[in-house]
């Protein structure tokens, strides 16, 4: 496949490296340190699909770039779901298929199936109470992470006692604590702890390093052209 490359930082170099040792071709690069190259130069003929890893402040405008040049785009920056809908909306009007996932690591998407599937357990038990803790390194902009998000949101859709979440301790019952922590170089860490007087249990995910990520972006890219409409890592896994 030719691909385009949108942001080139650590994400965007492993990409690359994995991309060529699959036999994919690197069509374009756009970057801030690459002015001269931009989304709209670059047509289907051209692209077969790009990557977008790059900021919460630049994602929905290269995200919007790329659905309006017909760009089929699998996007993983966080931080801007704000704009999902219109986003949503933009491919449903171009045709143009979007690919989004807060987190490309098959293992961490089998961690969402799981922290649901252990959330709607846990609540028809009673007695415990739970929280989302997640850590990364001191470079990464937002917070809570987009993983702990979806976490979150998983939690919420099948722990009837909370009712929204919090980035910080929470101060009320029905409040889900979502605790962020930059240290290091930590790549990243999810834990959902469920406690009770009488016992605590957790569910993990470590990522030792930024290959699964890489894999299931390049994964979400080959599986992507030709298709219509939006999706994400539950349609590609299956899940």
């Amino acid at each position: 496949m030719k691909i385009l490359l949108i942001g080139y930082g650590k994400m965007g170099r492993a990409i690359e490296a994995q991309a060529i040792a699959r036999g994919h071709q690197i069509a374009g690069i756009i970057d801030p340190a690459r002015p001269e190259a931009r989304i709209t130069d670059f047509s289907p003929a051209e692209v077969d699909v790009a990557i977008e890893f790059t900021h919460p402040d630049a994602a929905f405008q290269n995200v919007t770039a790329c659905l309006e040049q017909g760009l089929p785009v699998v996007c993983g920056s966080t931080g801007w779901l704000h704009h999902f809908a219109e986003a949503q909306a933009l491919s449903q009007q171009t045709g143009t298929p979007l690919f989004y996932a807060s987190n490309y690591s098959v293992g961490v998407n089998l961690f969402f199936h799981f922290n649901e599937y252990m959330a709607a357990k846990m609540h028809q038990f009673g007695g415990y109470d739970v929280q989302v803790r997640e850590i990364h390194h001191t470079q990464k902009v937002d917070q809570p992470s987009g993983t702990a998000l979806t976490t979150a949101e998983g939690i919420l859709r099948h722990f009837p006692g909370k009712t929204r979440w919090r980035n910080d301790a929470a101060t009320e019952a029905h409040e889900l604590a979502v605790i962020s922590e930059r240290e290091g170089a930590v790549i990243g860490t999810h834990i959902v702890t469920y406690s009770s007087p009488a016992d605590t249990i957790e569910l993990k995910h470590e990522a030792h390093t930024r290959e699964g990520f890489v894999q299931g972006a390049l994964l979400a890219a080959e599986w992507l052209p030709g298709r219509q409409g939006v999706f994400g890592m539950q349609d590609l896994l299956g899940l």
